[in-house]
């Protein structure tokens, strides 16, 4: 698949997450099969842009490209300004935030807030494309199928889009009114894919191989975007590139493999935040790794219950060495099924 120059390795991208996909999250999913991954979102205030949080989401220290930043403002010039901003930093590639359904972020009309004020969505759109154009970076654009079941603009907002330059389109199929509720929808996205000629991506719902590949055949969308299911689970990439590859079933990772993403995931992390923000912000991380693996029932509570009780680096990756260690030498790692992996994330 090719945005701008880049040509991307596949089709299965990383959704920006807010407090997820950093940087170690997404160089990990990028090493276990996923093509392309976007940044968390960064303001687009510059009186913010230079505070630790937002410097730790524009850190690509060491990821491999394109480098790829969503930038999220409800001011055309500040958006534009902003893309400037990161483009300096190292952003190959700029993403319009114009999904984030947050209440925090819509109360000020960013994310999908914009989609209700179709004339300012564009301005922005617009500044955001002619201030990267110089720079020869693509501007993409992730947005809802609209603010609620009444008003699903996504496919006039799509059109508007390409015309003014953004060079591909990825859409969740639920509207900001949905959150995350309920089921995604992806007959807008098959809509969308039919009058444009940019690449479309679908994201929502994606969470095995059997639903990437329905959806990729339902919609005729150039590449899913995986969010949620890749919370403790980065290896759905490769288990999904395979199976569109084969038909096929790839054998789930073992726990001394697990282990090794895992502490690396974590050596990875601390180096972003330091310890005593790392090992805090890691917790929701081993937390969603627990609940992937088919611990016995009870487990994966014990193991998060006790690893939010350690305040160190060293306690946590020596805590998470011994609890794997000793699931492998119980034999869990054989009880990995597929069916187990799924029933687990679920």
């Amino acid at each position: 698949m090719q945005l701008g120059p880049y040509t991307l390795p596949n089709t299965l991208f990383v959704a920006p997450m807010a407090g997820v996909t950093d940087r170690p999250f997404r160089k990990l999913c990028k090493r276990l099969g996923a093509g392309y991954a976007v940044s968390e979102m960064v303001t687009s205030r510059p009186d913010l842009q230079s505070s630790l949080k937002t410097s730790r989401r524009a850190d690509h220290s060491g990821e491999p490209g394109p480098i790829a930043v969503q930038i999220a403002g409800t001011d055309a010039q500040m958006m534009a300004d902003a893309a400037r901003y990161n483009i300096d930093r190292g952003a190959q590639i700029i993403d319009i935030n114009m999904g984030c359904p947050a209440k925090k972020v819509c109360n000020k009309w960013a994310g999908s807030a914009l989609m209700q004020d179709e004339t300012l969505a564009l301005e922005i759109v617009q500044a955001v494309v002619n201030a990267c154009a110089p720079y020869g970076v693509p501007v993409t654009l992730k947005m809802r199928t609209g603010w609620s079941a009444e008003g699903k603009n996504a496919p006039t907002i799509a059109l508007a889009a390409e015309s003014a330059g953004v060079q591909m389109l990825t859409v969740h199929g639920r509207t900001r009114e949905q959150g995350y509720k309920g089921f995604a929808e992806h007959d807008t996205v098959a809509q969308i894919k039919s009058r444009v000629k940019i690449p479309v991506v679908a994201n929502g719902d994606i969470d095995s191989p059997e639903k990437a590949r329905e959806v990729l055949a339902r919609t005729g969308a150039d590449a899913v975007m995986v969010g949620r299911a890749a919370q403790g689970r980065p290896w759905i990439f490769r288990e999904i590139a395979y199976f569109l590859d084969t038909g096929e079933h790839l054998p789930p990772p073992d726990l001394v493999e697990v282990k090794g993403w895992l502490l690396e995931h974590l050596e990875d992390h601390y180096s972003l935040y330091g310890e005593f923000t790392g090992v805090r912000s890691a917790r929701k991380h081993l937390g969603w790794y627990a609940q992937a693996l088919p611990l016995p029932v009870g487990a994966a509570a014990v193991f998060r219950a006790h690893i939010n009780t350690l305040t160190t680096a060293q306690a946590q990756l020596d805590c998470v060495r011994e609890n794997l260690d000793a699931w492998t030498t119980a034999g869990l790692e054989h009880s990995m099924t597929r069916e187990d992996n799924w029933k687990m994330a679920a």
